[in-house]
C-alpha cells in the first residue's frame, strides 16, 4: 500500500482538495492518503467552505477532514509527500533529517509538468474562480498519480 501525504500552508484549501480528489480516484486497498499544513493556523478545523463546495460539485465529500500541522514523523509514516508550492517545499525540506526524507518530497504539479516545480496557487484570498482553477489543476495531477497507483499499487 502506498502512503501519500498532501501538504499546503494551512491544510484547509489545497491539500484537503488534493486528498479528497485522489481518494476518489484510487482503490482504497492500494493507497492511504492524508493531508497536512506547514503552519498550525487552522489545527482541528474543517476545510475552507469554498474547498468543501467545489469538491461537493464533483461528488467528493471532504467535510470529515480536519486540519493538522506537518510533523517530522510524517517522513516515517508516508512514502510520498506532495507539496503544493515552493514555500511548502522549503518548509517541509527544513524538517528533513536526511536524503531519504528529502527524496519523498515532490511537487504535485510535476505529475503534469515534470521537473518544472510549478506552484498550485493558494486560493484562500481569491474568489470562487481561484478554487475552480485549483480544483482543475489538482484533478489533472491526481489523474496521473491515480493511474500509477492503481496500475502498480
Amino acid at each position: 500500500m502506498t502512503k501519500i501525504l498532501m501538504v499546503c500552508l494551512g491544510n484547509i484549501c489545497r491539500s484537503p482538495l488534493a486528498e479528497g480528489i485522489l481518494k476518489s480516484k484510487v482503490f482504497s486497498s492500494k493507497a492511504l492518503i492524508d493531508s497536512a499544513g506547514t503552519g498550525a493556523y487552522h489545527n482541528g478545523e474543517k476545510p475552507d467552505i469554498r474547498s468543501i463546495n467545489i469538491a461537493k460539485k464533483h461528488n467528493i465529500d471532504i467535510t470529515g477532514q480536519s486540519a493538522r500541522k506537518f510533523v517530522v514523523e510524517d517522513f516515517d509514516e508516508f512514502d510520498i509527500i506532495y507539496v503544493m508550492d515552493n514555500s511548502n517545499y522549503d518548509n517541509v525540506i527544513k524538517l528533513a533529517r536526511d536524503e531519504n526524507d528529502i527524496s519523498k518530497v515532490r511537487f504535485i504539479l510535476n505529475e503534469i509538468f515534470p521537473k518544472e516545480n510549478l506552484d498550485v496557487p493558494d486560493p484562500y484570498y481569491g474568489g470562487d474562480f481561484g478554487f475552480k482553477n485549483v480544483y482543475k489543476m489538482l484533478d489533472e495531477a491526481c489523474d496521473h498519480i491515480a493511474t500509477k497507483i492503481n496500475k502498480n499499487g
